[in-house]
């Protein structure tokens, strides 16, 4: 098969977007470096593994496949019979016929791939050659007749196809040839024959007629494989992805691929959707002022709008809420989660439950929102903190519930094949606290009783954020310390990566190589 320019990056990061006149929720650029990568192809099993982002490993593999497709078509290319006839001296006329043209090779040795501003993809295949065989007759009335077969060679074959890109109403990526061109520089035939010197004096204008039919039943074919194989191809790309059990990814086209000189630009929704009830999204994209070079292969914008709605949908499922307990703790940790420790600090715990252990319930009072400013990523979180006593029959006996509110600073890394991060916790936000505590709600003077709860407040969000900073924070950093491996293809790995903060969106740029 032909070698194939590593477009599978090209990408790789890019998901799809949405209804038009909105702005994307992803944006990215395939630069002609990236489009035109490399000479050696991706296997499309590889391909075919990675999950999600579906649009930009479907243009990956649309592109090898439909070169794969166009050889194989070009191999079963049918050419029409030859017939005419030539004058030889003596003889006269000398009708002749070819027919049974069939490829038995065909070999597309190079091709690449450039934006073509205003349309799309321009394709261009070079140094083809084709080999052939067939059978031919003449004759001469009744009384001069011979046949046999022939062999047919054709060189520098260079085919130039322009693909016009465009997106229909369900988001879904079209293609259509909008020019084609094919030109053959040789065509050799040779005859086998003890009338070798008769045929030579015909087999020029053979060769002239076989080069034009090819010429057309080349581009023919190429814009029948664009029509019946490599658009319904596209068609079958779903333009959503599970996630896991809970969200997927709305990656729908939101208008055309947008064609410049020096790149593939491509807005995309990138928004993240709940599997069990779809709903609108509570605020719209932020326009991105997307103006990056073509230094690297590929660049990718991941708006604040990306994590936000990842954010909203698992806050709503209910999967940001977590349980703390005391085997969580570090053994070294001095200060255990059971009512004594806590009775330090607030004594009407020990008192109203004595030496039981505790449980804290930790819950988002809203969805984390994410500010992305070239100054760095923040999040600032509400939460809700619920503590509770576990009673000698494991029910549980609610003690308070502390409301905060902190900033988290978050670090974002890109490797070869990984994206890792880390969190900081920022200063601690108020907190009200609200008693379940009955021997306090006997008491007649309220005044002190509440003093009394607001200088336990102060020490137990003391106490937590001491928890949050020694235990919460580091085992989350240890998991994002890990990272996550990027949905690329097996063996392609990024390199030269580049990420930088911008309002309300990160970039990052890269190359990529093979690695075996």
């Amino acid at each position: 098969m032909t070698s194939l320019p590593r477009t599978a990056l090209l990408l790789a990061f890019l998901c799809l977007a949405w209804a038009e006149g909105t702005s994307p929720g992803l944006v990215g650029r395939i630069t002609g470096k990236g489009l035109d990568y490399g000479r050696c192809p991706i296997p499309l099993h590889h391909l075919a593994s990675t999950q999600g982002l579906a649009f930009p490993v479907s243009l990956v593999v649309a592109r090898q496949e439909g070169v794969a497709v166009l050889l194989q078509r070009l191999t079963q290319l049918s050419l029409p019979e030859f017939s005419g006839s030539f004058k030889v001296n003596l003889l006269g006329h000398v009708d002749y016929d070819f027919d049974r043209l069939s490829i038995h090779r065909f070999q597309l040795p190079s091709s690449a791939v450039a934006p073509l501003p205003g349309v799309g993809l321009s394709l261009s295949m070079d140094q083809a050659f084709a080999e052939l065989t067939g059978q031919w007759r003449v004759k001469k009335r009744r009384w001069f007749r011979d046949h046999g077969s022939f062999d047919l060679r054709v060189e520098g074959i260079s085919i130039s196809l322009d693909l016009r890109l465009g997106s229909d109403a369900a988001g879904k990526p079209t293609a259509s040839t909008s020019a084609c061109s094919a030109h053959i520089s040789e065509v050799h035939v040779h005859i086998s024959s003890r009338l070798g010197w008769l045929y030579n004096l015909f087999h020029n204008s053979i060769e002239a007629a076989l080069r034009r039919s090819m010429e057309d039943k080349i581009c023919e074919e190429v814009t029948g494989s664009v029509g019946s194989k490599l658009q319904p191809f596209l068609q079958t790309m779903p333009v959503t992805a599970a996630i896991d059990r809970v969200a997927g990814i709305d990656y729908a086209l939101a208008g055309p691929p947008k064609a410049t000189p020096h790149a593939l630009d491509l807005d995309l929704k990138g928004e993240w959707f709940s599997l069990d009830h779809r709903s609108a999204s509570p605020s719209p994209p932020p326009a991105l002022d997307f103006s990056v070079g073509h230094d690297r292969m590929l660049y990718a914008g991941i708006s604040s709008f990306f994590f936000n709605t990842a954010g909203n949908v698992y806050f709503k499922a209910g999967a940001l809420s977590f349980q703390v307990t005391d085997d969580m703790v570090p053994k070294e940790f001095q200060i255990r989660l059971n009512t004594s420790s806590f009775g330090v600090f607030a004594p009407q715990v020990q008192k109203s439950y004595p030496n039981m252990p505790m449980k804290l319930q930790v819950s988002p009072s809203s969805a984390p929102s994410l500010t992305i400013t070239p100054g760095g990523l923040t999040l600032t979180p509400e939460v809700d903190v619920q503590a509770f006593a576990i009673l000698p029959n494991s029910t549980l006996a609610p003690l308070f519930v502390l409301a905060a509110k902190t900033t988290i600073v978050a670090h974002v890394s890109v490797s070869s094949t990984k994206i890792s991060g880390a969190l900081k916790l920022g200063r601690g936000g108020s907190g009200v606290l609200e008693g379940s505590l009955a021997p306090f709600q006997e008491r007649s003077d309220h005044v002190p009783f509440l003093f009394l709860l607001h200088t336990q407040l102060q020490l137990i969000q003391a106490l937590m954020n001491y928890c949050t900073a020694s235990i919460l924070v580091p085992q989350m950093n240890a998991r994002l310390a890990e990272g996550f491996p990027l949905p690329l293809p097996e063996h392609l790995q990024l390199s030269n990566t580049v990420l930088q903060l911008h309002q309300d969106f990160v970039l990052v740029g890269a190359d990529v190589r093979w690695a075996q």
